[in-house]
């Protein structure tokens, strides 16, 4: 029997040698199942302006649903519930947005409730001198396995500390968005612009220009070279 990396990790407690974008998606996605979490997100908050930015590293929430949210209320929802490694996490309730007007409207918590995101956890996670947030979000409250919250923010501390330059250059460098990202690694994976369109939910039109956009931006002359570029940079 197939043993999840995160359970693995968890046996042991050992850091997992994390290399690419591929790795960190399996890691935090058997981390979610053991959690009886549905979507996770692991923001970085970048200070650019004056602002508050959040730069989503990874995250299996639908593209639609973070365009929807947008990149401020995700850096306000990973910041100001967040529980500090070995504090207690507390859950935030989308249904008690009213008693925290400083953090959610009741307009934001209602988009949030019809997404799914009904209960959510922050963990601020501390990986070397770097902090980062992961959100964690459940579609029925009381489901999320508290109890487990503590030693999954300490392993995930430990895993992310493994791909200290991937995560860096992430946060300061990725010219990608996130579908087009997406989008390149599935077909870095061998899919067809068909199947991709299937996965996401999309047209094949649509995989296309975002594979063209990547394509631009990274400053390739093909697919294979932005898939290239992309995984020598720690994109994909």
């Amino acid at each position: 029997m197939t043993t999840s990396l995160a359970l693995q990790e968890s046996d042991s407690f050992q850091p997992l040698a994390l290399s690419t974008r591929s790795d960190l998606t399996a890691f935090l996605m058997d981390l979610v199942a053991e959690l009886l979490a549905d979507s996770y997100m692991l923001v970085a908050i970048v200070n650019e302006e004056d602002r508050n930015i959040a730069r989503i590293l990874a995250s299996n929430w639908i593209h639609d649903a973070i365009e929807l949210v947008g990149h401020d209320l995700i850096a306000r929802l990973a910041q100001l519930p967040a529980a500090a490694p070995g504090a207690r996490p507390r859950s935030l309730l989308v249904s008690h947005a009213p008693a925290m007007p400083e953090l959610l409207s009741g307009e934001e918590a209602a988009l949030l409730d019809v997404l799914g995101h009904c209960e959510l956890y922050a963990l601020a996670v501390q990986a070397g001198r770097q902090r980062y947030y992961l959100l964690l979000s459940s579609e029925h409250v009381d489901r999320i396995d508290e109890s487990r919250l503590v030693s999954a923010q300490m392993r995930c501390g430990y895993a992310l500390s493994q791909m200290p330059d991937l995560l860096r250059a992430a946060v300061t460098r990725d010219p990608l968005s996130d579908r087009e990202r997406e989008c390149l690694l599935w077909v870095s994976e061998g899919k067809t612009t068909e199947e991709v369109a299937l996965i996401l939910g999309v047209s094949g039109n649509t995989v296309n220009n975002y594979v063209t956009h990547a394509i631009q931006k990274l400053s390739a002359s093909n697919r294979a070279m932005a898939i290239a570029t992309a995984i020598r940079s720690g994109m994909i």
